[in-house]
């Protein structure tokens, strides 16, 4: 008996009788909420017009999910590309048989990289502002996605934790084990939560904001932090070739943090201007 543990056993989302509400798609739907809500009250704040607001959103959402999920199979599911390439980017998949299946699989890093390229495209095209003054800010919103992205991944009983190997954890009866595991999502979103306060305080309760690529360069700091240190609590996505090594998240988390580095480090001679 697990005393300590707890049992997670929930349905896969909320059935209309016609339809089913996944959970994973209803935080993905929070996420986007709350976002577009914190980034109008950034934009309100600098007096831009919601009208930038509503491309913004369009740009972000296609960044997230299209980067999310290409950088799941470059980094962890490659042989997808050659296996079912119509499943890299429909929520289906035809081998061994055709069944919907949801958009599953999204990697954290690949959205990173989606959202840097979008922005960037977006700063030139529609905002006419360097592309750091516009990552200065939504990267907020992000870290805000961040937490409910995590929560819906611990509702589908997926990117789970290594086994306790002690009465503590939670056991994932979706997967038909009796044992308990790290809640290591609930973790990774606990760490966004102080990822996402942090980065709100800096905005509007410091002069930070003016300091170009300052917010930015926090948030890869600390988000790819959070994640490099959950990850070994984490079992490995794909095979690792040695145990001792660090995972493909750690690896790939690295240089994310380090290019943070570099942004707050070159912040202060820059500021938030239009040029």
């Amino acid at each position: 008996m697990h005393y300590l543990s707890f049992t997670w056993n929930p349905s896969e989302g909320i059935d209309l009788g016609f339809f089913l509400i996944r959970y994973y798609s209803l935080m993905f739907v929070v996420a986007f909420s709350l976002g577009w809500f914190i980034t109008k009250r950034i934009f309100s704040n600098e007096n831009l017009s919601l009208e930038k607001l509503d491309s913004l959103f369009i740009y972000m959402v296609i960044a997230i999910l299209l980067g999310a999920r290409l950088g799941h199979v470059l980094f962890y599911q490659s042989d997808l590309l050659l296996k079912d390439p119509i499943s890299v980017l429909l929520p289906f998949r035809t081998v061994p048989e055709f069944e919907y299946t949801g958009f599953q699989g999204l990697a954290s890093h690949g959205a990173a990289i989606g959202v840097i390229i979008a922005m960037f495209i977006y700063s030139k095209k529609v905002l006419q502002k360097p592309v750091l003054w516009i990552l200065d800010r939504v990267v907020i919103a992000v870290a805000s996605g961040a937490i409910f992205v995590r929560i819906g991944n611990f509702l589908n009983s997926e990117i789970i934790g290594k086994a306790t190997n002690s009465d503590f954890g939670v056991i994932f009866k979706r997967l038909g084990e009796d044992f308990p595991r790290h809640p290591a999502q609930l973790y990774e979103s606990l760490g966004y939560v102080f990822v996402f306060l942090i980065l709100w305080l800096l905005y509007w309760k410091t002069e930070k904001r003016n300091q170009r690529g300052f917010l930015f360069g926090s948030f890869l700091v600390l988000l790819f932090t959070v994640r490099f240190f959950v990850e070994f609590m984490k079992e490995a996505q794909v095979d690792e070739r040695a145990e001792w090594a660090l995972n493909t998240g750690q690896l790939l988390s690295i240089p994310l943090v380090i290019t943070g580095l570099y942004f707050i480090a070159t912040s202060s001679k820059k500021t938030a201007g239009l040029t």
